[in-house]
């Protein structure tokens, strides 16, 4: 297990180098000069370069990418133009935000998926199977920002139940998660659709039905667990996934998350939070897939032997 641990924690040293070198040149090539941002397009030539030394930006790309680097380390991304505070602190001021949305909808979609995907694995081929596969593409065809202001039609503006952006309370959460949840609903039912039709088959299976025990307590007692196994590797990485997603989800609703701090520092040119958002958003979901790995080494013992060689 340690040498999995181990194994995992270099791969997501290089994932954070990679993400972070790439950051690094996605803002530096866009185009537009975020000095003139800053300043606007009335300062004067002395005035911007002088804003420009300010920033680091007379400097050759090599250096300030070394620069970038070693204050990354120390999760120095410098201060915020447009906030007046330090990148990393605007980061983390939104982030709880970003990870209530995201727990919230990963929980709606494990658990309507495991429903559904129950609900057809255990009877393949009839009439309810077919029913939640349909359900399942369906899910999965419409995009999310679609969705998202469908729902916003209906239960805020057609009906009035819920609100139709901002997070002034706790229902203010239900839309942007539920719509976030859509497609990995779909994906978490396919997965487990599969995985207990496959067990539904096996021998062991077929002698516990054979003694009398119901299809229920053969799903819960048997099927199931072993139905797990691969459930757990697709939830740990797309987990990562809706925090991707939660960029579209927050614009649509106005939820004050790293989304929308993100698509805001964009627009303005803000490289500190641009850099700082992207780069935690990375770490989190290094640290999401090592613990995927780590569970699935419980759950699967040939996992851990493996590793140990």
């Amino acid at each position: 297990m340690l040498t999995l641990i181990v194994r995992r924690l270099l791969a997501g040293v290089f994932v954070l180098w990679g993400a972070a070198t790439l950051i690094f040149l996605v803002v530096r090539v866009a185009p537009g000069d975020p000095a003139v941002v800053m300043l606007g397009p009335d300062a004067e030539p002395d005035q911007i370069a002088a804003m420009r030394i300010r920033l680091g930006l007379d400097q050759s790309i090599l250096v300030q990418y070394w620069d970038y680097l070693g204050r990354s380390l120390h999760l120095d991304f410098g201060d915020s133009y447009r906030l007046a505070t330090s990148a990393f602190d605007a980061v983390l001021s939104r982030l709880p935000a970003t990870i209530d949305l995201t727990l919230t909808a990963a929980v709606i979609s494990v658990v309507a998926g495991l429903v559904l995907g129950s609900a057809a694995g255990i009877r393949a081929g009839s009439r309810q199977d077919r029913l939640v596969t349909t359900l399942t593409i369906v899910l999965q065809s419409f995009p999310t920002f679609w969705v998202g202001i469908m729902l916003i039609l209906v239960f805020a503006v057609g009906l009035r139940l819920l609100p139709s952006s901002g997070a002034q309370s706790l229902s203010s959460l239900i839309l942007p998660a539920v719509t976030l949840a859509f497609p990995f609903t779909a994906i978490v039912a396919r997965v487990t659709r599969s995985g207990i039709a496959e067990a539904m088959g096996e021998q062991y299976v077929q002698t516990a039905l054979s003694k009398g025990l119901t299809r229920r307590q053969v799903l819960t007692g048997h099927a199931l667990r072993n139905a797990l196994i691969p459930v757990t590797t697709v939830v740990g990485l797309q987990v990562g996934a809706l925090l991707g997603g939660a960029v579209v989800v927050e614009n649509v609703f106005a939820w004050p998350g790293l989304g929308t701090l993100i698509v805001e520092s964009v627009g303005n040119r803000d490289y500190a939070v641009v850099q700082a958002a992207t780069l935690t958003i990375a770490a989190i979901i290094v640290v999401l897939n090592l613990a995927t790995d780590v569970l699935y080494a419980q759950l699967d013992p040939r996992i851990r032997t493996a590793a140990a060689r």
